[in-house]
């Protein structure tokens, strides 16, 4: 009797091992650190992603985070800098190729206007970077525009944010 009792509570026991073993968890696959990563598409080197920490999930949908800081920096057909973007926290999502960047967002691009946010999405499918936060711009001429939302390119040049307001210096002499 005691064999039997033994042997039911062994089976019940590997019933919920093997439950919860086959559940998805999101352990690390894979930690590495100093990682400079190039992604490039037909042979032409596009942005550069540079990390401290690079953290490696593979669950259903894997993704890559980026605890400690990260800085992606853009780059045309001559490999020149577009744009660059830092942040202190990012995630790429590696099958829907989204790049979510969180926590003091810093973008400056080629005509040296300077982009501020607590979150940029960088799509690499349709190249566009958006965020639904908060944008502040400084402009090169010491312009500030505030906007509740951004919508632009990996150039960050021509930019888009709705409910605009701000400070604008205005360059032609008004009492003419």
């Amino acid at each position: 009797m005691l064999a039997t009792t033994l042997l039911c509570a062994c089976e019940n026991d590997l019933k919920k091992i093997h439950e919860i073993s086959s559940k998805e968890t999101d352990v690390p696959a894979e930690r590495t650190t100093g990682v400079t990563a190039l992604f490039s598409d037909s042979a032409h080197v596009k942005f550069k992603m540079e990390t401290p920490l690079l953290i490696h999930y593979t669950t259903k949908t894997p993704y890559y985070e980026m605890t400690k800081s990260v800085k992606i920096t853009f780059l045309d057909s001559n490999q020149v800098v577009t744009s660059t973007v830092r942040s202190d926290y990012a995630i790429f999502k590696e099958n829907e190729k989204l790049i979510e960047m969180d926590k003091n967002v810093v973008a400056n691009n080629a005509q040296g206007s300077v982009f501020k946010s607590e979150q940029l999405i960088y799509d690499q499918a349709t190249h566009k970077v958006t965020s639904q936060k908060p944008v502040t711009i400084t402009t090169k001429d010491g312009s500030i525009i505030h906007g509740s939302s951004l919508v632009t390119n990996e150039r960050f040049d021509p930019w888009d944010i709705p409910n605009t307001n701000g400070k604008f210096n205005v360059k032609q002499n008004i009492s003419q």
